[in-house]
């Protein structure tokens, strides 16, 4: 496996994710979002496999002023809008491959072998 898990520091769910693949002794990458981000492959792969773009989004999250311009900006411009603002990505961002999930979903890692 090759786990990637992108998150911040700060989230509990990320957090949790982390201490998942730790107690299984299973390697994983850290990429912290508030530091590097997401590439635009790395994301549209997980955008893909995990609904599209509006799922990708944390709609609750803090950055209201963000959320609101994403919402109603042209779908063409939504996705650069959200790479310059890694923020409102729902966290964590597991990856294995091409198997991706978001949030914190140990009943999906489980079947990743």
């Amino acid at each position: 496996m090759n786990i990637q898990i992108f998150g911040t520091k700060k989230c509990s769910d990320t957090k949790k994710a982390e201490r998942y693949f730790k107690e299984r002794r299973i390697k994983f990458q850290f990429i912290d979002m508030k530091e590097k981000g997401m590439s635009k492959g790395e994301f549209n792969s997980v955008a893909a496999v995990n609904g599209g773009l509006e799922n990708m989004i944390n709609w609750d999250g803090r950055d209201k002023d963000t959320l609101a311009l994403i919402r109603y900006i042209a779908e063409e411009d939504k996705l650069e809008k959200v790479l310059e603002n890694p923020s409102v990505i729902r966290t964590p961002v597991v990856r294995n491959g091409k198997q991706s999930t978001i949030g914190y979903q140990p009943e999906v890692w489980k079947t990743w072998s």
